[in-house]
This record gives C-alpha cells, structure tokens and sequence, in this order.
C-alpha cells in the first residue's frame, strides 16, 4: 500500500488561491487558509465544518496577529507532509 498523496497543485498554486495544499492534496478539499490556534500557539490552517482539516504553516506564531501578518505577507513556510 503506498502512502503517497494523489496528484495535487504546486504549493504555489494553493498559496495563490489561499487554499489548504496539505487539505487539498491529502484529504481533498479546498479549503481557505485561516488563523488556527492550539496549546502550541497560532499557526495558519484550515478547518471545515466538522473541525480542524490541516496545520499548512511549519511555524507557530505566540499572536494571532503575528500569524495573521505572516499569512497577509506570505511570510510562511508551506508544510509538504503531515
């Protein structure tokens, strides 16, 4: 059984659409990128209606405005796995 995700856009595709590239190419959906936070701090996801889809930045931010600026300015490391 192989684990690799299917076909998917580029990161730069997703980022482009401000969509998930982690929710869209492992769990496919298109989801917008968001402010999440968890006991780690604030990070840029995505969520669906049933709760959190995917952490999509690398980094964790200790403000919601730290991560808000960085998702505004692109300033953020794309994660390529789960």
């Amino acid at each position: 059984m192989s684990l690799a995700p299917p076909a998917s856009p580029s990161t730069a595709q997703a980022r482009a659409e401000s969509i998930g590239y982690l929710a869209l190419t492992y769990v496919g959906k298109r989801l917008p990128l968001q402010i999440r936070h968890s006991a780690a701090g604030y990070f840029i996801g995505t969520a669906d209606e049933s709760g959190p889809v995917s952490r999509e930045s690398f980094e964790y931010f200790r403000s919601h405005q730290a991560a808000s600026h960085a998702l505004t300015t692109g300033r953020w490391q794309q994660r390529l796995h789960p």
